[in-house]
């Protein structure tokens, strides 16, 4: 058995969720947000059978697509407040799905 940590962005939360209670599987979803761009995202943590892993991992995939790729401008940290704020254009990546998988110890469901 293993352990599915789901890293997704909030605006594929019901699709995902919704395909893999389909498919009968049992998740548990966090509020977390990103810490670099700190908007929401759903963290989904999911117990889920050794041969079953290469399955959720394709409804993910085919739920949340691929990263895209923008254009924003991040802040550039200044030495002093009295200097005017400045932005460096930079392309990041967006979407998709980050999915961490460990070994399960023990799992029991009371």
């Amino acid at each position: 058995m293993k352990l599915m940590f789901i890293i997704i962005n909030q605006d594929n939360e019901n699709d995902v969720t919704t395909s893999l209670i389909k498919e009968g599987f049992q998740i548990t979803k966090l509020a977390t947000s990103g810490g670099f761009l700190k908007k929401g995202n759903t963290t989904l943590m999911s117990c889920v059978d050794d041969e079953r892993i290469n399955q959720a991992i394709s409804i993910i995939k085919n739920e949340c697509g691929e990263h895209q790729s923008v254009d924003i401008d991040i802040p550039l940290t200044l030495p002093s407040a009295s200097m005017s704020l400045q932005t460096v254009p930079t392309k990041i990546d967006i979407g998709g799905a980050t999915i961490i998988v460990t070994d399960v110890f023990l799992f029991e469901k009371f």
